[in-house]
């Protein structure tokens, strides 16, 4: 992971360079220094060679001591870097005389170097030479070494030159230091000038990045500023169109997602009405089925049967049986209305399960006798009494007893109970098992929504209208319990009911608001929430208005204000607002203000719960009409308050 801090490319660039430019400047002044004294030293070299060369010459003569002397004491004196000049007679050579392949070596590292050069003559006046000056004797030594038995060898000695190389350093860089400042100067202006020209794509960049950094802040910014571009750099121009070419985009795309939630938002609208009106159709045809109904069972009734001959008490009983069946149908749609609407709740009281499935069977076995089908019963538990809603789970049961016996021509049905306890509740399972026609494996997930029907010729010859089981799924889920389906096409169907209850013993929270005022208000149907919240020891204020329901704020201390699943959130939001600037205005008293949806409008939630909360609701619920659950928000919810 990459822990170094961030910079700006012109940072990063104005650095780099200044990096290169020393390390240059550095590289060239020692590679300069290395070479150029290389060759100054090369070149004193071949200097005190050609000295050297004078010497030995002027040796060699017979009178060249003296002059030797004049010439030796002239070099000290105008010559800093040689350090001594020495004359070594001797007839034997030395090896190792020009060093020249050292030079490098020495040139860097030396201090001193010394040369021989060799002095050849047939004559040579040695007592000559010791009658030097005073001022060259002082500075020139004379080694005499004799040899006897080489009389005759032209090699009479070596002149020794001896050169100071520190001294010769310091000359050269007196020399030279100017011209490395003049050198050093003209680096540093041309270094300048190339950071001069870097700087032009980086005034480009710095505008670029200036613009992303206002498009990256302003999220509401709706046209691209100007990117000011100085020198048209082809990468630089690709950039920039490249950006504004993905700010459009981003701008069309913003204009296609506001279109859109625009759209949704009708939708939502159009499918709120549309659920209105709904819900107001069901009640309304229901309510005209049901009279017609009524009147028709109720003229069937009226009927003398006695009197009747054999044709007429056929066509009664296919009325009659026509009727049954359109009741029930009638009931069960009835019955998914209230639950959307929540004004089916909970009812527990203590049952005995072994004479439930008694009465069940002893109520199924002669329908179940008619069709040749045997009807059997598993009971995995001694008789014990539960607590649980015992008109519900009765219905579920039926229906399901009821769907098996229809949909299995020849077999048997099974039904089997099964009681597991637990701690502090009891979990009920039972299951109904039939060798019908079963449900092909596509299907059974669709079994569950209203008015379906299996496109199949097996299943068209039976009549429903396929409100049975979506009643029985609903149902189950109010209650807390599951309901599986395993099933084979042609084999038969296993329905699996799953019911969590609590023990007998266990008691509910019946006092959890007493002492409590809530107001109820509501459209048009209290509902059953309502009873749940007189049930749990609540005063409750039903209202329908919103005038009504401010006059009791104001004459009555409310503690809460409870908005029914019916009630627009429209007309949440305006009571809300004015229960609030009235608090705002002259109470102290803060009232605790829940708005309930219905289940069915969850997904829609976010579309309206910004709104109500920000008017002062203080919490958005999908409601719920179990007791147990309902309790426990409340308790949360007032705890908070």
């Amino acid at each position: 992971m990459n822990n170094l801090p961030s910079q700006t490319i012109s940072t990063f660039i104005w650095r780099s360079v200044m990096q290169a430019i020393t390390l240059a400047v550095l590289l060239g002044l020692l590679l300069s220094f290395v070479y150029g004294f290389v060759r100054h030293y090369q070149e004193k070299h071949q200097h005190i060679q050609q000295l050297a060369e004078l010497l030995t010459t002027s040796a060699s003569t017979a009178d060249g001591a003296d002059i030797v002397a004049e010439q030796v004491a002239f070099l000290l004196d105008n010559e800093p870097s040689i350090q001594s000049i020495l004359f070594y007679s001797t007839p034997q050579p030395i090896d190792d005389i020009s060093q020249s392949r050292k030079d490098w070596r020495n040139a860097l590292f030396a201090r001193t170097v010394s040369f021989n050069y060799p002095v050849v003559s047939n004559y040579i006046n040695n007592s000559n030479i010791a009658k030097n000056d005073s001022k060259a004797d002082q500075r020139l030594a004379v080694h005499e070494s004799i040899d006897e038995s080489n009389d005759n060898s032209d090699l009479v000695g070596y002149i020794n030159i001896t050169l100071d190389v520190n001294e010769l350093r310091l000359q050269w860089l007196q020399s030279n230091l100017l011209l490395w400042f003049i050198t050093t100067i003209l680096a540093v202006l041309l270094a300048l000038y190339i950071l001069r020209k870097l700087k032009w794509p980086i005034k480009d960049i710095e505008a670029l990045a200036e613009v992303c950094y206002l498009v990256a802040k302003n999220k509401e910014l709706e046209q691209l500023p100007v990117i000011a571009q100085r020198f048209d750099f082809q990468e630089l121009v690709q950039i920039k169109q490249t950006f504004a070419a993905l700010f459009n985009r981003l701008q069309d795309a913003r204009q296609d997602y506001e279109a859109l939630a625009v759209f949704e938002q009708q939708l939502h609208n159009k499918d709120v009405s549309l659920d209105v009106q709904l819900h107001n159709f069901q009640s309304m045809i229901t309510h005209e089925l049901k009279t017609s109904l009524n009147a028709i069972v109720g003229g069937l009734q009226l009927l003398d049967y006695d009197t009747l001959n054999r044709e007429q008490k056929d066509a009664v009983e296919i009325i009659k049986d026509g009727s049954d069946k359109l009741v029930l149908s009638l009931e069960h749609i009835i019955q998914l209305n209230q639950i959307q609407k929540g004004q089916i709740s909970i009812n527990c009281i203590e049952f005995n399960p072994l004479q439930l499935i008694a009465d069940l069977l002893a109520e199924f076995e002669p329908i179940a006798q008619r069709k040749g089908l045997e009807l059997v019963s598993h009971i995995h538990h001694i008789d014990y009494t539960l607590a649980g809603d015992l008109e519900k789970i009765q219905q579920i049961l039926s229906i399901l007893l009821s769907n098996a016996i229809k949909f299995t021509p020849v077999g048997k049905v099974t039904l089997t109970s099964q009681l597991t306890h637990f701690d502090k509740s009891n979990r009920w399972q039972i299951m109904i098992k039939d060798t019908g026609i079963g449900i092909d494996s596509n299907h059974i997930s669709d079994i569950f929504n209203p008015f379906f029907q299996v496109d199949s010729s097996k299943t068209r010859q039976y009549e429903g209208s396929g409100v049975g089981l979506p009643v029985v799924k609903q149902m189950a889920q109010l209650m807390g319990a599951t309901i599986e389906v395993d099933s084979t096409l042609g084999t038969g169907t296993q329905f699996t009911l799953i019911i969590p209850m609590a023990n007998q013993q266990q008691t509910r929270q019946q006092n959890l608001l007493a002492g409590l005022t809530v107001i109820y208000y509501y459209y048009h149907e209290a509902g059953a929430l309502a009873n749940e919240l007189e049930r749990l020891g609540a005063t409750v204020i039903y209202c329908q208005h919103e005038q009504l329901a401010m006059d009791e704020i104001n004459s009555k201390k409310i503690n809460m204000v409870m908005f029914a699943e019916d009630v627009f959130p429209s007309k949440a939001e305006s009571l809300a607002k004015r229960i609030r600037q009235l608090e705002n205005d002259n109470s102290e008293h803060r009232v605790l203000l829940i708005y309930w949806y219905p289940q069915h409008q969850r997904q829609y939630a976010d579309s309206f719960e910004h709104g109500l909360k920000s008017a002062g609701v203080d919490y958005c619920y999908s409601a719920t009409y179990k007791d147990k659950a309902l309790s426990d928000l409340l308790k949360r919810w007032l705890e908070w308050a």
